[in-house]
């Protein structure tokens, strides 16, 4: 699971969840997988973000060169806008989980494939 997938992740489909986002996100195991970097597309991507869950998970994810805020002059700065390409299309979740905020549910992601199905009893 790419760390861009996980920014768009909720667990809104809980019976009683209000908002289920951002997911605590657990790696046990990734992989880094180069690809090519597009300035253009991260800054159109963006505005689609939540900074503080990209913040969290590049927390998790040990590229703490992230700042916790996002900064004003973004599409300027080539550098951080490769750090994020990094942290968002490079960093592949293997193992790990993704717990529901308000209720502690854990969705597994194994295989790089998060398990977000939902038992009867939970819809």
């Amino acid at each position: 699971m790419k760390i861009s997938t996980y920014n768009f992740l909720t667990s809104m489909a809980i019976k009683g969840v209000k908002v289920g986002y951002p997911l605590k996100l657990t790696i046990n195991k990734k992989n880094v997988v180069e690809c090519e970097f597009n300035p253009v597309f991260i800054e159109k991507l963006l505005p689609k973000l939540d900074w503080s869950a990209v913040y969290g998970a590049a927390q998790v994810a040990e590229c703490e060169d992230i700042p916790q805020a996002q900064p004003d002059n973004i599409a300027d700065n080539e550098a951080l806008l490769q750090k994020l390409h990094h942290l968002l299309f490079e960093i592949d979740v293997l193992e790990g989980q993704l717990e529901c905020p308000e209720t502690g549910r854990v969705f597994p992601i194994t295989d790089g494939i998060p398990n977000m199905l939902l038992n009867e009893d939970e819809v």
